[in-house]
């Protein structure tokens, strides 16, 4: 019981501190002796810092790399591959809390709740990494859905916040429940739960009367796999993401590019690669990683709103970073977390620009014209920001691609490797006419841009920081990535 506890203390520290801040928000909302900005301003800095709290909880935790145990077998698995990947929900959350002060004071939002309600998701994110049970699996991932549909539309007075949340709770239902009849109907053929058991039952190890190649197995495999796949917005699936990401609060926006995506390809990693990697399986990651590649390229050439190729983007981000695990190699996966690590911090960098610009109201990107020579310094950062996702020394991008596709074609998946350097080619094009526009055409309307706040000008320093060095001297990453695709295996 106390491994239980101690293995689970952040995420509960994490779900008591949010509970308070509800509370927090009403009891002061209510008061009319208290202001109502900056009642959300004092939510957001004890929102920041309840999620800076959890991850020094998750630093002091992680030497003991615990194990908790649910009768005999372990309901959640503590490791190296658990601890540095509970990390990247925990910045991403930290960097929309702190991305929603000036955002707010600008929109006029003042809904103290949408920020502690951002929390929430992040809870079942935690407990989404290491679950090492179907059980635990969906179990964590029903509540991150549902708590995405509320942050979603948080945004009341806005009726495109509103459609993306009624979108959102349409489309986002069907995945969870396939995700839940994959995982019957594989309690069902097998009559285990647990990923080691199904590991034992699928290689040959235990009795095998239970028929591991049964077709409830196989479809059980396949629903699973398309359920999460639906999640983390992967073509055929991805369908509802920019209607989404475009209509929801830019900040929520940012949040659901990382969070949801790191979570849930945590556990595809524990599900398919600990489990059962077959070679039919093989065939799927392949088209997994081909297709949202092809399509985030080719539909964000199309794009005019400045939020819609960001979402078409992080479509063409998971085909990416799924090239090196296609074989389920220690490199490829390596590769794959090294893709993680960088597309964080781009991405958190890339919305931080957008809410800048949208303070002057800036919807589409021709609106962008002559950019350069009204406000230079935030024209240098735009396109500097854009470098990296193209690809484009001496920034981290082209080294994280260049992981990716030589992991992939080192375990002799040229195809997907191939359409990797080609989409990233064709990707620049959307990618460096930002910059063209900001420094070659001319506006039809020309706007005054306010100078950019301080909280963001401090966020876009450190994660373009990250972005810089990790190019030239990739050594503490690429060490902390080995260990964690190492922990996989073990």
């Amino acid at each position: 019981m106390f491994n239980l506890f101690s293995a689970v203390f952040p995420e509960i520290f994490l779900i008591n501190a949010t509970l308070i801040l509800l509370i927090h928000g009403v009891v002061f909302s209510t008061s009319k002796k208290y202001d109502y900005p900056p009642l959300v301003r004092n939510v957001g800095w004890l929102g920041l810092l309840g999620v800076l709290i959890t991850m020094l909880l998750l630093a002091a935790g992680a030497p003991l790399l615990t194990i908790a145990h649910f009768s005999r077998n372990p309901f959640f698995r503590k490791d190296n591959f658990t601890y540095f990947r509970q990390i990247f929900p925990l910045l991403s959350t930290a960097g929309t809390i702190f991305m929603c002060f000036d955002y707010f004071e600008q929109e006029r939002f003042d809904a103290s709740e949408s920020i502690a309600s951002i929390s929430l998701p992040t809870r079942s994110t935690l407990f989404m990494i290491p679950a090492h049970d179907s059980i635990a699996m969906y179990l964590a991932i029903e509540p991150q859905s549902l708590c995405s549909y509320v942050i979603a539309a948080s945004k009341r007075n806005s009726e495109f916040s509103t459609e993306a949340g009624s979108k959102y709770l349409i489309l986002g239902a069907f995945p969870p429940g396939i995700l839940l009849f994959g995982c019957s109907m594989i309690y069902g053929s097998t009559g285990v739960t647990h990923f080691d058991q199904l590991a034992n039952i699928l290689t040959g190890y235990e009795i095998t009367s239970f028929g591991a190649r049964s077709s409830g197995i196989s479809l059980g495999i396949l629903f699973i796999a398309v359920g999460s796949l639906s999640k983390i917005t992967a073509v055929p699936f991805h369908m509802w993401a920019p209607d989404i990401y475009e209509g929801s609060p830019t900040p929520v926006t940012a949040f659901f590019s990382i969070a949801p995506k790191i979570s849930i390809s945590a556990n595809m990693l524990r599900v398919f690669i600990h489990s059962f990697y077959v070679t039919t399986l093989q065939q799927i990651f392949f088209l997994r990683s081909i297709a949202p590649m092809i399509s985030g390229a080719l539909a964000a050439m199309a794009q005019t709103k400045v939020k819609r190729p960001l979402a078409h983007s992080s479509i063409g981000h998971v085909g990416y970073i799924r090239t090196g695990s296609s074989r389920g190699t220690i490199e490829g996966i390596q590769s794959l977390l090294i893709g993680i690590f960088i597309h964080v911090s781009m991405t958190i960098d890339a919305f931080a620009i957008v809410l800048a610009l949208r303070q002057t109201r800036v919807k589409y990107i021709a609106d962008l014209g002559a950019l350069a020579r009204t406000d230079p310094i935030s024209a240098i950062i735009s396109s500097i920001t854009m470098f990296p996702y193209a690809g484009i020394p001496p920034l981290a991008g082209l080294r994280s691609k260049f992981y990716l596709f030589s992991a992939a074609s080192g375990c002799g998946a040229y195809l997907p490797a191939l359409m990797g350097v080609v989409t990233s080619v064709i990707g620049r094009f959307y990618y460096i006419r930002s910059a063209k526009i900001m420094y070659l055409d001319t506006p039809g309307t020309w706007m005054i841009y306010k100078p950019m706040d301080r909280d963001k000008s401090l966020l876009l320093a450190i994660t373009f920081s990250f972005i810089t060095s990790s190019f030239p001297y990739p050594s503490p990453l690429f060490l902390v990535t080995h260990q964690m695709a190492l922990s996989l295996y073990l």
